[in-house]
């Protein structure tokens, strides 16, 4: 294919148009050209860079447009990493399909799926991924390219002997290509890693200023061991902008969650020990600006794509560095500026790697934070009934009596969808649907809690 003045190839510049990307930034220009050459690749860079696109944009290039079975497979941590990267590959409006295939629901709804799809790409976790190459679901002899995203999470959440299993299987690979936040001084001897290149980005992925340069980083001393009301105060002081509070542990997350709630500040929360459903409406609601304050263990900390957080809160100290890297970069995405916020107990200090922070003192009675100016709306009815965003629009500009800019971002799933509705507007566009339909379809829809 021909290739164009920016280095790109038409394919790869239709993609970046799909995206509504103007260009590359220099970390994803270098990992475009060390994946052409015959090596494998480890590219360093911190969470909220660009990681994903540094590794499809090169797949394009190696995928087969009459190739038959699963080209490329791409093991993640976690379910959320697998869709969000599908999520991305289906927007890029390729010739080729892809799939996220995790634990948490019937492999053999996926095998279906799969057959039916036949994809070529293939991103999943690694239990998951060993399920579907033990059954024979995904042929490995056609498996060439290999992508370990985040790879040294995989390796800190143990799933070490699965990766191992599932690189045993793939006789034919011929790249692996790395990604990581953070570095480690020594890669597993099951990678097999051949001849390859190290990019380091993490201290400046852009070419620019470092995450820590557009970060202040500031700490609050609460009066007493229990910090919920300092906590409080503080999200009171920075009035409804996007927030994420992170905890050390689940019981911590609904602690603060149930507080939050007689406190009437609307919030969500997230943690791996809630159903799958839930976790991704927490999500999706702290995307489209339904919540502005996500309480959260380390999980979201990295590999889920949440723009423009402004503030971290540490409610619980980082464990160590590398969990006080991931969670500030959640913050200061790209080229944009953020603050983060530890809270101390009479008995605690700052951590030694925070080398410059400012102490900062709460107003003693902030008023209450504006309310989101989103709600979101769930609808019983997805994909799998024929729904399109077109048609959810058309219901609420015609019988809800709304305008577009009272209706925010449409997700729409296979079995239901969630829609960002203007927070003043909901009561009024419950009522006049009541009853409705959808391309002839009586559903629920009602207020996503």
């Amino acid at each position: 294919m021909t290739t164009l003045s920016n280095g790109l190839n038409l394919l790869q510049q239709q993609a970046l148009n799909k995206l509504s990307i103007s260009e590359l930034t220099p970390m994803q220009e270098a990992s475009l050209f060390a994946c052409r050459e015959q090596q494998d690749v480890i590219l360093l860079s911190p969470t909220g860079s660009g990681k994903t696109l540094a590794y499809l944009l090169p797949l394009l290039e190696r995928l087969k447009e009459n190739a038959v079975g699963v080209q490329a497979i791409v093991i993640v941590p976690s379910r959320e990493l697998a869709l969000q990267i599908e999520r991305v590959f289906k927007s890029m409006a390729t010739p080729w399909k892809a799939m996220a295939v995790y634990g948490g629901r019937p492999a053999m709804d996926e095998h279906r799926t799969m057959k039916g799809l036949l994809p070529s790409v293939v991103i999943g976790t690694p239990g998951r991924l060993n399920d579907h190459l033990n059954k024979g679901n995904i042929d490995a002899l056609s498996v060439q390219t290999l992508v370990l995203d985040e790879f040294d999470k995989c390796l800190e959440l143990g799933f070490q002997d699965e990766m191992k299993e599932v690189l045993a299987q793939l006789p034919q690979l011929q790249r692996r290509w790395l990604t990581s936040a953070t570095d480690l001084s020594d890669m597993p001897e099951f990678l097999k890693l051949k001849r390859h290149v190290k990019l380091n980005y993490l201290s400046s992925p852009n070419g620019t200023a470092s995450v820590n340069d557009r970060v202040s980083f500031s700490i609050i001393r609460s009066p007493e061991k229990d910090k919920l009301a300092t906590l409080y105060q503080l999200l009171c002081y920075l009035d409804g902008e996007q927030t994420i509070v992170f905890c050390n542990y689940r019981e911590g997350v609904e602690r603060i969650g149930e507080y939050l709630k007689q406190q009437k500040l609307i919030h969500a929360v997230y943690h791996g020990g809630l159903e799958q459903e839930k976790r991704e409406r927490a999500l999706y609601r702290f995307r489209n600006g339904s919540v502005n304050v996500l309480i959260s263990t380390d999980l979201a900390s990295r590999g889920l794509d949440i723009p423009e957080v402004r503030h971290i809160i540490h409610y619980h100290l980082p464990l160590n560095h590398e969990a006080s890297v991931h969670r500030t970069g959640r913050t200061a995405r790209w080229d944009a500026e953020g603050d983060a916020f530890y809270i101390l107990g009479p008995e605690e200090s700052i951590p030694e790697y925070v080398e410059s922070y400012a102490v900062f003192d709460l107003p003693e009675k902030p008023k209450r934070p504006t309310p989101p100016q989103w709600e979101t709306v769930y609808i019983g009815k997805g994909k799998k009934d024929k729904i399109s965003k077109a048609d959810i629009a058309g219901l609420f500009y015609k019988k809800g009596n709304l305008s577009k800019d009272d209706i925010g971002l449409i997700d729409v799933q296979d079995r239901y969808c969630y829609v960002a509705v203007r927070r003043s507007k909901v009561k009024q566009l419950l009522s006049l649907v009541d009853g409705e339909k959808i391309k002839g379809v009586k559903t629920i829809i009602v207020v996503a809690k």
